[in-house]
């Protein structure tokens, strides 16, 4: 039997080689769907050559009309290639829409895209735009309209530019900018695109929160007085850290009319950092829904009545990380390895999760792959020797330096960042604990020299690399360049074959790990909550609300 993608070409045979028999695992079965639908696999077809059908997707029940108050951050709006959070994404997620979507099954389904081929070397891709979609200006979404996005994502030098490390396989090093011929539009509706050197992460790049596609129009300063974008509501206000408003556009025709778009008005509230006030509203019943909730938390609202609780398992992270870049009176401590590894050597995993996140996880090995990724490779856990720790530290002529630890003040995530201090000292490491305020913290998160962030799941363990560790990133804050782990990241991302890059993958694994790289201790289980008749509220993987796919019920 031959599979077709989307359009009707039959699949890769590396893809359908690598249908996992009926009986093997669940993980198996969503590595193999988020390559099969990469690669332009319906969600029938790749569910169908596993022998299983698809998950239905109807909303039939949805009534018109209402309103949904969120709990949620709210924060200022930017130029969407530079979103470094998915609040913002949240919130213009109701006018500007994806070329792509993830779920939480690992398929990725078109939107703006109605389909998409990879050739078998994954260097050229066809992208279908959808027919018949129009922006709410009244002008028809075009091919056009899509190279100029891709170009824009390729546009190195723009600050804050995280989508150029999703697309730096069709980046010019000498320019900065989209490789001449690398993005054609074939016609009004095709785009192709041409890559220099094979790369499989395209499509899943697409689908992530900084990927909005957005109008020739577009001005970042005026995004919410000239919101131009093809979705079906419109902001109506926003107030940072307050509360931000989207309504539905009664004057556009949106593409997807019937399948969404059933409220009439979403709030997204800000209740601040400390879970204990989301409680409160939920209590209250000033709100419908949260965004995501951790520790005891998820069981004080998840026992109130009326209330649902929605769980997912995910590849979502915490990092303590140096940075090897940042100096501290006029020295650059963690550029020396050996600090790194005595820091990473003197935690224990474990603890971090089960002191940090009530054990809702699984641990992790520091670095930053996980077992729903499909070229996981498992090389062990990292050595917890704190006696090696402190001896290493002093090799370092470190021993006496007070590290000073720096976390956001929220729950999760301070107390991760507390339980890696406490372990510190236990080795014999002086640490000094800051402890700041979002609307703070979030200034130069990038930038301190010794602190924890939260990292978001993605498809792929190659994308979290080209992201976050590749040398020169945007979103790099480890400040790590290795000539060797980047060779190995450019063969993985050309490599189709997922057992042939389990194999790069374990040796880049490696090199992360045994370079001190940063401490990623644990994946998260995710947790929100909605009251009892609002639909579309499930968490989803990759922290994703989607406002046309709340209903009431």
């Amino acid at each position: 039997m031959t599979f077709k993608t989307r359009t009707g070409k039959p699949m890769p045979q590396v893809i359908v080689d690598q249908a996992p028999k009926s009986g093997t695992d669940d993980v198996s079965r969503r590595e193999f769907l988020a390559i099969a639908s990469a690669f332009g696999a319906t969600a029938a077809t790749a569910y169908g050559m596993l022998g299983m059908a698809a998950p239905a997707q109807a909303a039939g029940h949805a009534k018109m009309g209402g309103t949904v108050r969120i709990q949620q951050e709210v924060r200022a709006l930017k130029d969407p290639r530079t979103y470094d959070w998915s609040q913002i994404a949240n919130f213009s997620r109701g006018w500007l829409e994806y070329l792509v979507t993830y779920e939480n099954d690992g398929t990725f389904k078109p939107s703006l895209l109605e389909s998409w081929e990879i050739s078998d070397d994954a260097k050229t891709y066809t992208l279908n735009v959808r027919k018949g979609v129009t922006w709410n200006n009244g002008d028809e979404l075009t091919a056009e309209d899509i190279a100029r996005n891709i170009a824009g994502w390729c546009e190195k030098e723009v600050e804050g530019n995280s989508m150029a490390g999703r697309f730096g396989t069709l980046i010019d090093a000498d320019t900065g900018k989209a490789v001449d011929g690398g993005i054609v539009v074939v016609d009004s509706h095709t785009v192709q695109l041409n890559l220099p050197k094979p790369d499989i992460s395209l499509i899943p790049g697409m689908a992530d929160y900084p990927a909005a596609i957005v109008h020739s129009s577009h001005n970042p300063d005026d995004m919410l007085t000239n919101p131009i974008g093809t979705g079906p509501y419109l902001p109506e206000s926003l107030e940072v850290g307050v509360k931000a408003v989207m309504v539905r556009n009664e004057n556009h025709t949106w593409w997807n009319a019937g399948n969404g778009a059933w409220i009439d008005r979403l709030e997204y509230i800000d209740y601040g950092t400390d879970p204990a006030a989301w409680v409160a509203a939920a209590e209250s019943e000033e709100i419908d829904g949260t965004y995501s909730v951790d520790g005891e938390f998820i069981d004080l609202i998840g026992t109130l009545d009326g209330w649902v609780q929605n769980d997912v398992v995910t590849m979502s992270t915490i990092l303590i990380r140096p940075n090897q870049l940042a100096e501290v009176d006029g020295m650059k401590p963690y550029a020396d390895a050996r600090v790194r590894r005595a820091l990473s050597m003197a935690v224990d995993n474990n603890v971090l999760l089960e002191l940090g996140y009530d054990g809702r996880g699984a641990v992790a090995a520091n670095h930053h792959v996980g077992p729903a990724h499909p070229e996981y490779a498992d090389i062990g856990m990292p050595k917890h020797d704190p006696a090696g720790a402190k001896a290493l530290m002093e090799e370092a002529g470190m021993g006496d330096f007070e590290h000073e630890l720096i976390s956001i003040d929220d729950a999760w995530r301070k107390n991760t960042t507390d339980a890696v201090a406490a372990q510190l000292r236990d080795a014999g490491i002086k640490v000094k604990r800051t402890i700041l305020p979002g609307s703070t913290f979030w200034n130069d998160w990038a930038k301190y020299p010794f602190s924890s962030t939260n990292w978001n799941h993605r498809p792929l363990g190659v994308q979290i690399w080209a992201l976050a560790y590749r040398s020169g990133e945007a979103w790099n804050e480890m400040g790590w360049s290795n000539a060797e782990f980047d060779a190995i990241l450019e063969e993985a991302l050309a490599t189709p074959d997922v057992e042939q890059r389990r194999a790069l993958m374990a040796k880049g694994e490696a090199i992360i790990q045994s370079e001190g790289v940063t401490i990623q201790p644990y994946w998260r289980s995710l947790s929100n909550h909605s009251v009892e008749g609002l639909e579309g509220m499930a968490h989803h993987i990759s922290f994703e609300l989607r406002p046309a796919e709340m209903h009431w019920t």
